[in-house]
């Protein structure tokens, strides 16, 4: 079993286990950590959880956003490799 990663969030200290490799939960723990400092500098606020609620909303947001970008894109790239296909296909039936 591995062992737990020490990581400080908030100024809070947090023992995470599982397979993640060290280095990327450390990546993480900074980037939530700098999402909370920015909520609390923004909003003046010191209680923690809700701190840490408002980070969350502020990550999900952030992941909500970049979700429908990338839908956008892949629904764009469908719609042009339709469009490649089609002229193709009709390519391939003026020589036949």
């Amino acid at each position: 079993m591995p062992k737990p990663i020490k990581v400080q969030i908030f100024d809070q200290s947090y023992n995470i286990g599982g397979d993640l490799d060290e280095k990327y939960v450390h990546t993480l723990a900074r980037y939530v950590d700098q999402k909370m400092r920015d909520v609390a500098e923004t909003t003046k606020m010191v209680d923690t959880q809700r701190v840490a609620v408002l980070a969350a909303l502020a990550v999900a947001d952030e992941l909500q956003t970049l979700r429908a970008e990338r839908e956008d894109v892949e629904g764009k790239l469908r719609d042009r490799a339709q469009r490649c296909l089609t002229l193709v296909e009709r390519a391939l039936k003026q020589t036949a």
